[in-house]
């Protein structure tokens, strides 16, 4: 807090901002000069005390429905997540963990499933602690599975990194991406990403870039995606303009963006991965005074898959920042009024 009042250290960074804000028990658009926004654009986050919940129940988890059936339910809550549809997401989970904890005996993988969704959507939603506690119980039951341990990794990494804890987040993945190397493309190399971008949290630029082209390597012969980590080219491209974003070369990540988003791999990135990305292209824009570019990468967000810009606090958080100017470019006024984030 003391650099940040000198100007020593920008408050740049989601996770800084937020844990700032925790520290003085305020919300973290005070931070940025906002007042608070009403409930508008905000509903998802209404059902996380469910998910608490359903987290918290330590009692008999008696079967409800079939192998087949929860099976079917976990695609339905993996498909509905990846097109961004949070509000739908939190109405289905405490009733999915609940279902998955019941075959567990029979079918562990489901219940592996249904806590990393739960992650992250939690990460999505600004409560990174408790999507933490959804990945390590996904890393229990995975148990000496290292396929499952290993996709249960990427949600414990995305969850540290949320918290600001990139080194923690950097030694579980590479933990997990040496034991599972020889079992799954996609997990491995989705594990390589993670680990890269906690390196970058951390400013360490060589490894960064050593993780990320063995990533690359891994893209370029992965196949099936069983586990839904939205791994392969495109992902490794995405990664590269937000570790340059982590590594403050604002520059350069939006060099890196003009290129990427011209190219096919990424369109094939499911709509919540291509929404967040353009939050962070949006940030990397803010960064370097580009007010236009970084509203244009907003509206492209919430053109695709608007609860990624209109619930999820970073993207909030950049929108204000972004409306701030006089006058605010066009497109993220409307959003701003949207979201709650004017008067």
């Amino acid at each position: 807090m003391d650099k940040t009042e000198r100007g020593v250290r920008p408050l740049d960074r989601y996770p800084v901002i937020q844990e700032i804000a925790r520290v003085l028990r305020v919300d973290p658009l005070v931070l940025l000069g906002e007042h608070r926004p009403p409930s508008i654009g905000a509903g998802p986050v209404d059902g996380v005390d469910g998910i608490r919940a359903a987290l918290a129940r330590y009692d008999d988890h008696r079967a409800t429905a079939s192998v087949v059936e929860t099976g079917r339910h976990v695609a339905h809550a993996w498909l509905t997540y990846q097109h961004a549809h949070y509000a739908q997401v939190v109405r289905l989970l405490p009733r999915l963990l609940h279902a998955a904890q019941g075959v567990r005996a029979q079918e562990p993988g489901l219940l592996v499933q249904a806590y990393r969704i739960t992650s992250s959507v939690l990460v999505k939603l600004g409560e990174p602690d408790l999507g933490w506690l959804a990945a390590d119980r996904a890393m229990a039951v995975a148990g000496g599975d290292a396929v499952l341990a290993g996709a249960a990794a990427v949600s414990v990494g995305q969850a540290l990194r949320a918290l600001g804890r990139d080194r923690l987040a950097l030694v579980a993945t590479l933990a997990a991406a040496r034991r599972d190397a020889p079992a799954s493309e996609a997990v491995h190399g989705t594990l390589l990403i993670q680990a890269a971008l906690a390196a970058a949290g951390c400013g360490d630029a060589h490894r960064t870039e050593e993780l990320i082209e063995r990533a690359a390597e891994v893209a370029a012969v992965a196949g099936d995606d069983p586990h839904r980590t939205g791994f392969g080219p495109g992902a490794v491209e995405a990664a590269r303009v937000v570790a340059a974003l982590e590594l403050g070369d604002a520059g350069e990540a939006v060099r890196r963006h003009e290129q990427t988003v011209r190219g096919q791999a990424w369109r094939r990135l499911p709509a919540e991965h291509r929404t967040a990305y353009l939050v962070d292209a949006a940030r990397a824009y803010l960064q370097i005074g580009a007010l236009r570019g970084a509203a244009r990468a907003l509206v492209d967000a919430d053109a695709v898959a608007p609860a990624e810009v209109r619930c999820r606090p970073l993207a909030r958080t950049v929108i204000a920042e972004v409306a701030r100017a006089h006058p605010a470019p066009a497109g993220v006024a409307r959003l701003a009024t949207l979201v709650g984030l004017t008067r």
